[in-house]
């Protein structure tokens, strides 16, 4: 799923008041604290981590947030507009991030800060000089509360420049509650358990797997799902990469193993021609409305909790609960991930001691209790999580550990991983339509790919 749909599903779940999906870090840095360490919100307990004298200081922070989201944002801005004295002014970047951002930094007024939502966007400034290195103590947060490869997210050539401050599970499988009840089943952990349920919740009388076809990207995130349990996270780099081709033998297994569900058109709401006629939002909706419902489960991210907020009546824990996507074969549950890294674009005291905030406990404590906001900071308590649900899906995203990998299709090219009716959408969506003709989609797949890699 690219960032820019992750953006546009994240503005949903906010401006909804939607599931509070927490988190937050660690550590210990350097410097003076202007507040004697105390942290609102946070029942006056100690800070972890000392700040510089900002007085006088003015600092910008640009981010895509607007709404629900940005005022979250400002909360954590304030905290530390306390600490230190500066003062500090949030940016909406609005969706064209990357374009806005080098308008301003080509301008000679680039912000302070900026959060970035795409990997290859820090990879792409880091090239051109425009972000500066972290320090020492920004340095020190990140090892004490970051696993590798969430730092590796924000590092370019051996160098760290961005703090992973807020995520996103994209490894989700959504339930109607009731559906399950009805048809006497229990969550499954293997795919193999996850076909089962879907037939005996098909023999029950209810279509048991909500597809989203029409939209072609929730297709690319049901591959890269499958794929990165069943072949594992270096084959899923290698491919992300384009350093294998798609006409691989692991693309075949996952390819097949994905047609195991899409091939029955009595385990997907409206068959496969139905699924393909059905768009991200209708997905959500249909599982979670009607007595009997439209559907018993439909995948997606943690951002699904927003639209059946907004659009249903289902209650999030009651009627609509969550459990993480399942494991394929002898792989393990796989967990894929999207993130906005925090970076400084310029080599200033304040720049650096706002990434440093941003990678404690005390910054994402703050949004965490307001909600819609998840860490990848692995220090957390988990008790700032505002439900059992969302500490589920924050619990799944730490258990990966290493594992986890960023969303494929956003670190592909646009034109093979984010265009409609384009590229690798286009390619799972003929897929879907005949899920028989595996060695096909390989052939479409790789022609699109080595297209838009250049490197066929």
């Amino acid at each position: 799923m690219r960032t820019s749909r992750t953006a546009h599903a994240a503005l949903a779940i906010t401006a909804v008041a939607a599931l509070a999906l927490g988190a937050a870090g660690c550590g210990g840095g350097g410097g003076k604290s202007d507040n004697g360490g105390q942290s609102p919100g946070t029942g006056g307990s100690q800070s972890s981590v000392k700040l510089p004298d900002l007085h006088g200081q003015h600092l910008e922070l640009a981010a895509v947030w607007t709404g629900p989201e940005q005022q979250n944002m400002e909360k954590v801005l304030a905290e530390f507009e306390k600490r230190t004295g500066a003062s500090v002014t949030f940016t909406p970047t609005g969706d064209s991030e990357s374009t806005f951002l080098g308008t301003k930094i080509e301008g000679g007024q680039p912000p302070d800060v900026a959060l970035l939502a795409q990997p290859g966007v820090l990879d792409q400034f880091a090239q051109r000089g425009w972000i500066k290195p972290v320090n020492a103590d920004v340095r020190a947060q990140l090892d004490a509360n970051y696993v590798q490869g969430w730092q590796k997210l924000g590092a370019y050539n051996g160098k760290q420049y961005g703090v992973p401050f807020k995520a996103a599970n994209k490894s989700l499988i959504w339930f109607n509650t009731a559906a399950f009840q009805s048809a006497g089943v229990s969550v499954p952990k293997t795919w193999a358990d996850f076909l089962k349920t879907a037939q005996t919740i098909s023999d029950s009388g209810i279509p048991p797997v909500s597809v989203g076809g029409a939209d072609g990207w929730p297709l690319t995130d049901w591959f890269e799902n499958v794929y990165l349990s069943q072949a594992g996270p270096q084959k899923y780099d290698e491919l992300t990469q384009h350093k294998i081709k798609w006409t691989d033998p692991s693309v075949k297994d996952a390819l097949t193993t994905l047609g195991q569900l899409f091939g029955k058109d009595q385990l997907l709401a409206g068959g496969h021609k139905g699924a393909l006629q059905t768009d991200f939002p209708k997905s959500v909706t249909q599982t979670f409305t009607g007595n009997p419902p439209g559907a018993a489960m439909v995948y997606e991210g943690d951002f699904v909790a927003g639209f059946i907020e907004s659009d249903t009546k289902a209650k999030i824990g009651t009627d609509a609960e969550v459990f993480p996507f399942p494991a394929v074969g002898d792989g393990k549950p796989p967990v894929t991930v999207g993130a906005d890294i925090a970076v400084a674009l310029k080599d200033t005291k304040g720049a650096q001691a706002l990434l440093t905030f941003l990678a404690t406990p005390d910054a994402a404590k703050i949004w965490a209790q307001q909600g819609g906001f998840l860490s990848p900071d692995k220090s957390l308590d988990p008790s700032v999580y505002p439900d059992d649900v969302t500490r589920g899906i924050a619990k799944a995203l730490i258990d990966a550990g290493n594992d986890f990998r960023f969303d494929m299709s956003d670190q592909a090219p646009a034109a093979f991983g984010g265009t409609k009716g384009e590229g690798e959408w286009k390619d799972l969506q003929d897929f879907l339509a005949n899920p028989s003709d595996v060695a096909g989609a390989q052939k479409a797949l790789e022609a699109d790919a080595a297209k838009a890699y250049g490197n066929g």
